[in-house]
């Protein structure tokens, strides 16, 4: 039972990786709010600019997402979620599974996860008795960060809670930001006309563009910097699909590592539903951290 259990934890930390690691570098909203482009960009930074704007009003969609990771690296394997989102506030209700390189075809285990109020809830499916047979297991980004004792990482975690999410405005934002965002076309996404966007940013660029690594002293992000490029990591490569209606229906992130690349496709649809996300009971939630903790402890 308490390999399950680890693996269900396992699941949810992943998302919260997913998550927060692939938007890591994305801002743009003065870009969005009408900031002069670079010449040859203009066409299609109208039209990133437009849907940005209609993105952003919808405040809620459906989603599905995919992110890859190399066998090569440690955490290798495959991830996927699909469920609703909301932004503005950022709120989730998805069903989260994971399946590690290696393991055979069926061997995803799922996880249903909630993301409101700055927490993720991740139902913990047998009620095990180490979890005083509660339901639901807590992780507060903020007090994660508090309770590791490193100040930076507090102070990068609590500063950019409200970008700590995947939602397409955002990403659309964080594309604007590119100085190389280009216009090839128009294509199909899941049979439908959709035009094709790109654009790039450098390690430097998208810690220039993050809002959370503002709250850091110059030498913090010097050294986050630092850890970036010691893993590899050049840049970050990105595609838009923008439908005939000015709403993203995908979009794909790849980060090139020397390991190999990770690969995030999401795919939107249903704009404007309705995501009533709430936390669930808490009689029936415990603090994923703090249980965690008193278990370690109990086993010395």
């Amino acid at each position: 039972m308490r390999k399950t259990i680890a693996r269900r934890v396992g699941v949810s930390l992943a998302a919260v990786t997913v998550l927060v690691g692939v938007t890591s570098c994305r801002d743009g909203s003065d870009k969005a709010a009408g900031a002069e482009p670079k010449s040859g960009t203009l066409a299609a930074t109208q039209a990133l600019t437009a849907a940005y704007k209609k993105t952003a009003a919808a405040k809620s969609a459906k989603v599905t997402m995919t992110m890859s990771v190399p066998a090569t690296m440690a955490d290798g394997g495959e991830t996927k979620m699909s469920g609703v989102m909301g932004w503005d506030p950022f709120v989730m209700d998805v069903t989260m599974s994971e399946k590690q390189a290696g393991e055979p075809a069926g061997g995803a285990e799922k996880t249903h996860m909630i993301w409101v109020d700055n927490a993720v809830y991740m139902d913990m499916g047998e009620r095990p008795v180490e979890f005083d047979g509660k339901k639901w297991g807590k992780f507060d980004l903020g007090a994660a960060a508090e309770q590791s004792g490193d100040a930076a990482l507090m102070k990068q975690m609590t500063a950019g809670l409200e970008d700590m999410n995947q939602d397409p405005a955002q990403q659309l934002a964080m594309l604007l930001n590119s100085p190389d965002v280009k216009h090839l076309g128009a294509g199909e996404v899941d049979g439908r006309r959709a035009e094709h966007y790109k654009g790039s940013l450098t390690a430097e660029e998208g810690l220039k563009s993050n809002n959370s690594v503002k709250a850091l002293k110059p030498e913090e992000r010097k050294a986050l910097l630092a850890n970036i490029k010691k893993a590899g990591i050049k840049g970050y490569d990105y595609d838009v699909w923008v439908n005939g209606d000015d709403y993203p229906v995908k979009m794909n992130v790849d980060i090139k590592t020397p390991q190999g690349t990770v690969h995030t496709t999401a795919t939107y649809s249903d704009y404007g539903t309705k995501a009533s996300v709430q936390a669930p009971p808490a009689n029936d939630t415990v603090d994923l951290l703090k249980t965690l903790k008193e278990l370690t402890t109990q086993r010395k």
